[in-house]
């Protein structure tokens, strides 16, 4: 019996602090509805590997906010702090707390749309160019009837109904980015539009600055129909609820409503739907700056990618960083919450973007899949993991883009209404067949495209240098620093032995 109790008392010691480590710390987000469905695809993954996550959809400024507040351990947004905060949307205490952006997936805006023709069939082969889409948006364009509609219809009249804008309510990022995707198509009417309705709940504007909020009041408020958030718009257009209504989303909530979105002229002068091959093409020309915050005016105007779909984006994790950055400091005061987020962001980065090209996403290239490797090494403070193919499913390590990436064709070319792909209007010649997009080595053929180009082809823009990760130093001390349970276990490791030394000379002295 005693040696029973020895033994007992050593398996206590030793095991109780591993036991404990094991034990995963809940982590908790907040954020972008642009990037909900990828999240939610993460959290369920992660939670099935033993990675407790919990991520709330709202909107990016909410989460912005929230992971400032510190309700939250990580925010998500495809907007940048400083656009939120100079709009009126708060990201002060984002400032305070200190933040490292994160890339976790590429995206892109779907223009949805609620029409029936002259014999009340419905409409499902809308085309429109960029500036035709900024002057609707911006109110200049009020009726479906209008010539500019007609001429990107190869001619086809639509009827003369008045248009209804759909939004969403309150500040919302994904209204930024779309709105500086206007800004840029249609800069004339946009800016009457925004001086318009500085008074009517979009506020002034400095130069430069996205709306994230749309009008509440004013003649052009009558002509919007507000949601509180992404499903219910797209609900809204595939229910048909709101008649001669067209509204932006993620194109992730329009796969999976089914709602009809428009064919959207990119500046190579092909129409494009946002299909992974199309958003991997258009985001080569996406500009990186040093913090991996994104300047897109060349994926918005590119006249270099036949297949490039122009309202593409990347959406961020925000969490805490090291070292790096003014704005790149601070840390978790629980080591099990830089556990748990770092093996989250890794399984983001590798198995999470398995998955993405189906649900209306374009997975991560493979430079991006390392930043987030490099954010990690910046938070925990240790070397930087080196994905590759052998330790990384995300498809781009491995050829292509995974199952769903390719593009459907365009009806009005099947039918020759309009030129087709690669061919800019009164053109001859033609860069490819149907679809074609980018992909690394071999042919691959991805959905219902082959895809061909090369290797580099999928940075995606960004420094194809990957950036290098030096192992950071928590700024501040006491176990939250160091690591509670590496504090414990190595007490344990130093006491044990002391213990079951005791404990055997106490059984001894009473024999």
């Amino acid at each position: 019996m005693r040696r029973l109790a020895i033994l007992g008392l050593v398996a206590f010691f030793a095991l109780a602090p591993a036991q404990a480590a094991d034990a995963a710390t809940r982590i908790t987000g907040s954020g972008s509805s642009y990037v909900g469905p990828a999240m939610n695809d993460w959290q369920n993954g992660a939670n099935s590997r033993g990675i407790p996550v919990n991520y709330s959809s709202y909107s990016s400024p909410a989460g912005v906010n929230q992971y400032g507040d510190r309700t939250v351990d990580f925010g998500a947004t495809e907007a940048e702090v400083t656009s939120l905060q100079a709009a009126g949307g708060g990201g002060f205490s984002a400032q305070n707390r200190g933040y490292q952006y994160v890339p976790d997936v590429a995206g892109a805006v779907a223009v949805m749309y609620n029409v029936t023709d002259a014999g009340g069939s419905t409409v499902d082969y809308l085309h429109l160019d960029r500036q035709t889409i900024g002057r609707i948006f911006s109110r200049d364009i009020t009726r479906w009837s209008d010539p500019a509609i007609t001429a990107t219809n190869g001619g086809k009249p639509l009827p003369d109904q008045p248009i209804t804008l759909l939004g969403r309510t309150g500040q919302s990022g994904t209204t930024a980015l779309f709105y500086d995707f206007i800004a840029k198509s249609a800069p004339a009417a946009y800016t009457t539009f925004v001086q318009r309705n500085a008074a009517n709940g979009m506020g002034n504007l400095p130069e430069g600055v996205r709306p994230i909020q749309l009008p509440t009041q004013g003649p052009d408020a009558t002509w919007y129909r507000l949601f509180s958030d992404s499903e219910q718009i797209a609900t809204a257009i595939s229910s048909k609820s709101v008649p001669f209504s067209i509204g932006y989303d993620e194109f992730a909530y329009a796969l999976r409503y089914k709602a009809p979105t428009a064919w959207v002229q990119n500046g190579a002068g092909k129409y494009t739907k946002p299909y992974a091959e199309n958003i991997a093409a258009a985001l080569k020309h996406a500009t990186l700056r040093p913090d991996l915050s994104q300047d897109l005016d060349d994926v918005y105007t590119n006249a270099d990618e036949a297949a490039a779909y122009p309202i593409s984006a990347y959406s961020y994790v925000m969490m805490p960083c090291t070292t790096g950055r003014d704005t790149c400091r601070g840390s978790y005061d629980d080591q099990g919450k830089t556990d748990s987020i770092t093996a989250f962001l890794e399984y983001v980065a590798c198995d999470g973007q398995v998955n993405m090209a189906r649900i209306g996403y374009s997975p991560l290239p493979p430079n991006l899949s390392q930043e987030m490797m490099n954010a990690n090494a910046r938070l925990a403070g240790k070397p930087a993991k080196q994905l590759n193919a052998g330790n990384c499913a995300n498809p781009t390590f491995h050829g292509g883009l995974g199952a769903g990436a390719g593009s459907p064709q365009d009806p009005l070319v099947a039918a020759g209404i309009i030129d087709g792909p690669g061919k800019k209007a009164g053109t001859a010649t033609s860069t490819g067949p149907a679809g074609a997009g980018p992909t690394t080595g071999p042919s691959t053929t991805l959905g219902t495209s082959t895809m061909t180009a090369k290797a580099d082809e999928l940075a995606n823009g960004g420094s194809k240098d990957w950036r290098e990760a030096d192992p950071a130093a928590y700024d501040h001390g006491g176990i939250g620093g160091f690591g509670g349970w590496a504090v414990l276990l190595l007490f344990a490791v130093i006491v044990t032995p002391l213990a079951v030394r005791g404990v055997i000379r106490h059984i001894k002295g009473t024999q």
